[in-house]
């Protein structure tokens, strides 16, 4: 994972900001990549939006594939415009909208015997967690431990999330952790 000073850190939210804003022809400044060098390295983002408090929005990338200018750029749009779970946003709602850009580290696979050991192995608050059983996916980012801060419950709504039911279990499920750096726009 990339390492930020604070500076670096808040223009994260400022540069998400900037994109979403300019999708709704908003006239905003995106900080140019050459003033930030740091911006062209590999990174894996997610991208948050609340409205008091509450999710409007969240997606991301799981994997570095891409610079982190354009990871986030492309997780700002796709979590304004394009999560599922919510209309498009509109540009009355931008002002009342609080952004947060999560950075991932390198996910890392669990080694675990069965449901309870791998229960076990997970930490509440630090842990994002990515789970897959053949084609079913999903991940929760560490930050949805404050409203499921029991591992149990918190792998029964990733199963969910995933598609399964809250008690699914099989051999063949993959768990992986990784952590997060996270900054939020101060509103």
């Amino acid at each position: 994972m990339i390492s930020f000073t604070p500076e670096q850190g808040a223009l994260l939210p400022v540069i998400a900001r900037a994109t979403i804003s300019k999708e709704l022809g908003i006239a905003a400044a995106i900080p140019k990549t050459a003033d930030h060098p740091w911006l062209n390295d590999q990174a894996a983002t997610f991208v948050t939006l609340k409205q008091n408090n509450e999710l409007r929005g969240c997606i991301g990338s799981l994997r570095a594939r891409q610079s982190l200018m354009n990871d986030l750029q492309n997780n700002a749009i796709s979590a304004a415009f394009h999560d599922p779970r919510f209309p498009p946003l509109s540009k009355d709602e931008l002002d009342q909208t609080a952004v947060e850009v999560s950075l991932l580290s390198d996910p890392v696979p669990l080694t675990f015997s069965d449901e309870p050991d791998a229960l076990s192995q997970l930490r509440p608050g630090m842990d994002g967690i990515i789970f897959e059983c053949g084609s079913y996916r999903s991940t929760f980012l560490p930050q949805v431990w404050e409203q499921l801060p029991n591992p149990e419950l918190f792998m029964s709504h990733l199963k969910q999330k995933a598609g399964l039911a809250p008690d699914f279990w099989s051999d063949d499920v993959l768990l992986y952790r990784y952590e997060v750096e996270k900054f939020a726009e101060n509103l």
